[in-house]
């Protein structure tokens, strides 16, 4: 008996050390991750602004090729909506709408319905390196409430290997 009493209060003393942890992880974090594409800013740029285009190189999307897609709006533009519904939990179901384009940055809000509630905003930001490459940085800012924020080094590392790929995909598409 007192073995057991040993090991509740380990598990007991764990859950309040990670708990105290959490107080000081924060609850924002920002992924960023960039590559160098080589074409005209204008040629990435007309590309990436069309969010249907995600489903050539985005792996969330390519996850389940039977994921429903329905749009609202003209895409490229404030306001054009994407909303995805898979029945794969890897992909789930949700929207992003376009907030924001300028002639070098796309900013949009994720709305996510499952396997999780959520939201989050990400960016993608162009810059010209010279008249045939194309700095191309995608941005990802996400939020996570205390406790859940313990586990925001997890969902950053998740998301910098998507983005990354991402970037490769998109790269391998636009210097064909």
């Amino acid at each position: 008996m007192k073995i057991l009493k040993l090991i509740g209060l380990g598990i007991v003393s764990l859950i309040v050390l990670l708990l105290i942890i959490a107080l000081f992880i924060p609850n924002d974090y920002t992924v960023s991750v960039s590559t160098t594409i080589n074409k005209p800013k204008q040629v990435v740029f007309d590309y990436a602004k069309l969010v249907k285009n995600q489903e050539n190189y985005s792996i969330w999307v390519m996850k389940d090729p039977n994921v429903k897609m329905d749009y609202q709006g003209v895409d490229g533009t404030v306001g054009f909506k994407a909303s995805w519904d898979s029945k794969d939990d890897n992909v789930g179901a949700g929207s992003q709408q376009i907030t924001a384009v300028s002639e070098d940055r796309i900013d949009v809000d994720l709305h996510f319905e499952r396997p999780m509630k959520g939201e989050a905003k990400a960016s993608t930001i162009l810059k010209s390196i010279s008249e045939n490459q194309t700095k191309i940085t995608a941005e990802f800012y996400g939020h996570s409430s205390y406790p859940m924020n313990l586990m925001n080094f997890m969902g950053e590392k998740y998301i910098t290997e998507a983005e990354n790929q991402n970037l490769a995909n998109l790269k391998k598409i636009l210097e064909k």
